[in-house]
């Protein structure tokens, strides 16, 4: 809540079946392993308006005797999806205790890539093939493994080149089964460029049309810089391959295991860093985000066949909250959690065609905003992230934040903007977390202004009569630790109050 702006509306929200175009995803994954209940998830997640639901495979449930493949469990969970409007891609992993000792032993045959002899990987190429066969029409994008260079996934010393080869000979399955399949490799969770060069070097992009990554971090200017190394390698050695981020997320609660685990999260912590990393990764122009995940869950990276205490422990990066039953099943309600609105209203703000731009603006210090105790200044662009997006009719949003650390520190205050005007009109200010909408006070849009400089103080009023590329000045704008939208024209629909 801003209490000093009135509240106007809110973002409206969409669900799946009215999104045609959508660079949002969430993850639907793990149910290979069978941890929750789709059924009583599939209408919550649809009602979030995401587009792309990337779910696993899961070789070891579907192919239970030699050479015969059960399917149904996966049937159901496509054709779900797909019924409330959401577009499944597929993880192929991970391994077969049929044909591996060790994936015998460990909880969902998690990692065990099956590369230690020809009848492992003539038997994975076979499923693969099977798999996308069977999907055709259905299922377009297949990605290869899950987080090679992590020692949990592949359950040796990583090796770039073994994994270009294990990609390679996938590549070919998905690509006999379909002309139409697509496949994605990389899946990279690390930011180990000397692993991901020597994949890119070993030819891991001739096999693959799109490039995957993975990213858990307590500050999105990683983000940035992940993207700007993956698309550099992309143009050295396989221009025109795209690029998706396809897991990523954090904690709802500061006891979770899993990535940053031990750190100071809480429900609102997770909702701001959701919004962060979303809009950031959409400013990178990435093919899609994703969100992981869907639902609180068992995390189980090391989890061991009939020991139970390797297995139960549990993941809170949901949207969707649960509670365990003594087998670490997925029980309760699945309620959603404050992530659940952010991620809901952002599928809103961005459904459809954008595209990342650049809106002339500038920061104004000189001015003490009396809402907040000392009367300080207003804090500059240099302390915030902002991006702007642009529409083809010519609406537009510039969002921003105070770049604050989350885990230890909260923000509000104020920020004063200089723009030209824009031609769609008098923005309205969107709270991408909450998808409250407010109006600006009329005190604080300055139009057409004029400056005047005396002794080192600034004053800033209206001109009196309109001129070519006169510009408006937005005094004393909210700044949080979360994202804010001054949102131009028809950006997103808003439903009034």
């Amino acid at each position: 809540m801003i209490s000093w702006l009135k509240k106007i509306g809110k973002v409206r929200a969409f669900s799946a079946n009215e999104v045609d175009f959508s660079r949002v995803g969430i993850g639907f994954e793990k149910l290979d392993r069978a941890v929750f209940d789709p059924e009583k998830a599939y209408d919550k997640i649809a009602a979030l308006g995401v587009k792309w639901a990337r779910i696993q495979s899961g070789w070891q449930r579907t192919e239970t005797e030699k050479g015969v493949y059960h399917f149904e469990w996966l049937d159901d969970i496509v054709d779900n999806l797909r019924r409330r409007g959401l577009v499944p891609w597929m993880n192929l992993c991970y391994g077969n205790k049929l044909y591996d000792e060790e994936a015998a032993t460990r909880f969902g045959a998690v990692g065990c890539p099956p590369i230690q002899n020809e009848e492992q990987i003539n038997a994975w190429c076979a499923y693969v093939g099977a798999a996308v066969a069977h999907f055709e029409g259905r299922v377009e994008w297949w990605e290869v493994w899950n987080e090679p260079e992590s020692r949990y996934s592949w359950r040796r010393a990583p090796d770039p080149f073994e994994y270009v080869e294990f990609t390679r000979r996938t590549a070919e399955a998905v690509r006999s089964a379909s002309a139409e399949a697509k496949v994605v490799g990389g899946v990279f969770a690390k930011s180990d460029l000397g692993y991901i060069s020597h994949c890119f070097a070993g030819g891991l992009g001739k096999y693959c049309d799109a490039i995957s990554f993975h990213i858990y971090s307590t500050d999105e200017a990683d983000d940035a810089e992940r993207i700007a190394n993956l698309k550099g390698l992309i143009r050295q050695y396989c221009p025109g391959v795209q690029l998706i981020q396809g897991e990523g997320g954090c904690q709802s609660r500061g006891d979770g295991r899993g990535a940053l685990n031990n750190q100071e999260w809480t429900r609102e912590k997770q909702a701001k860093s959701l919004a962060r990393h979303m809009i950031s990764q959409l400013g990178e122009n990435v093919m899609f985000s994703s969100y992981f995940s869907s639902m609180d869950m068992i995390e189980a990276l090391n989890g061991k066949v009939g020991d139970k205490a390797s297995y139960l422990d549990y993941g809170y990066f949901g949207v969707l909250g649960a509670e365990f039953d003594a087998d670490g099943f997925a029980v309760g309600e699945y309620s959603p959690k404050p992530a659940y609105r952010a991620l809901q209203t952002i599928a809103s703000m961005f459904k459809g065609e954008f595209t990342t731009g650049f809106m002339p603006v500038e920061s104004n210090r000189t001015q003490v905003n009396r809402r907040f105790s000392g009367g300080y200044l207003d804090t500059t662009l240099r302390e915030c992230y902002h991006q702007t997006f642009l529409r083809p009719d010519g609406s537009a949003a510039f969002v921003y934040w105070k770049h604050a650390n989350l885990l230890r520190e909260s923000f509000e205050g104020s920020i004063s903007l200089h723009m030209p005007e824009h031609p769609a009109g008098e923005p309205k200010l969107v709270d991408v977390v909450t998808g409250d909408v407010y109006a600006l006070n009329a005190e604080d849009v300055i139009p057409r202004i004029k400056l005047t400089i005396l002794k080192d103080v600034v004053t800033i009023e209206s001109a009196e009569d309109p001129r070519p590329g006169d510009t408006v000045y937005y005094r004393h704008l909210p700044l949080l630790d979360r994202p804010l939208a001054l949102v131009f024209g028809d950006f997103c629909e808003i439903e009034k109050i």
